[in-house]
């Protein structure tokens, strides 16, 4: 089973390096449509997994000179999915506690997914006859950094694909730019959203050692993926992208049937 989890969380890694969604967006409804582990933990482990991936993936950027932040744009916007990640947490310890059911919160976080996934889906096969901006606002900034602080935080999968739709449309970031900045706005959101899990003890019971297995993928993943997109040109990453979208859709659409 610790194999199992490692590829998991390695291949999703690489493509989250690659395309800027963290990985999260895999290594969650995958473990969810296993139903190995329960939707709590999945949540926080795969939080975890996306910390540690983009911890990496950051700071070898920023130290290694290959960056290509604006921190006029990308600190707001880090700033405000710091705060998000808060909400978000909160919200899905809101949304657990009403119901009572985890398959229950898990057919919410599929729903939601699904949709995100879709509307993702649909902006990138249309977005070169969508008209971009370039804003510049510090508080229009953290207002979008809050939004996909939440959403990253509460779905639990790091930051997804609507962090890069909103970078393209508010920002006009090339594809590659647009990964960069999300990988920064995802590891402020899940930091704060770890401590938050560990400050209200609030942190799901599980195996430390399926925790360091999945770290282990996860920054293993980070180091190859890294490799990998210096070599891929944008249009591939655009390819790459649309795929994994399709086959999200189709995974999130069978976890809302298994847990309702």
């Amino acid at each position: 089973m610790s194999f199992f989890f490692f590829i998991i969380c390695f291949f999703a890694s690489i493509v989250g390096a690659i395309c800027g969604i963290g990985g999260g967006v895999i290594i969650k409804p995958v473990l969810d449509a296993t139903g190995v582990l329960d939707v709590s933990v999945v949540s926080f482990l795969s939080g975890c997994t996306v910390l540690s991936m983009t911890a990496y993936s950051v700071a070898k950027s920023r130290f290694g000179g290959e960056s290509e932040l604006d921190l006029h744009i990308s600190f707001p916007l880090a700033a405000g999915a710091a705060g998000g990640g808060l909400l978000g947490k909160w919200l899905f310890s809101l949304v657990k506690s009403m119901s009572g059911d985890p398959d229950r919160v898990g057919a919410v976080q599929a729903g939601c997914l699904l949709a995100v996934t879709a509307g993702t889906l649909v902006y990138t096969l249309l977005k070169h006859n969508i008209k971009t901006h370039q804003v510049r606002n510090r508080l229009v900034c953290i207002l979008i950094g809050l939004i996909l602080g939440v959403m990253s935080s509460f779905l639990g999968i790091g930051g997804g694909p609507v962090n890069l739709v909103l970078l393209f449309y508010f920002f006009s970031m090339s594809t590659k730019t647009a990964a960069e900045n999300s990988l920064y706005i995802i590891l402020f959101s899940q930091i704060t959203g770890l401590l938050q899990s560990i400050v209200t003890q609030t942190v799901p019971v599980f195996a430390v050692g399926t925790l360091l297995v999945m770290v282990a993928g996860g920054i293993g993943g980070g180091i190859c993926g890294r490799a990998v997109t210096k070599k891929m040109k944008d249009e591939t990453v655009d390819r790459l992208f649309i795929g994994l979208m399709i086959l999200m859709i189709a995974i999130n659409a069978y976890n809302i049937v298994k847990f309702l």
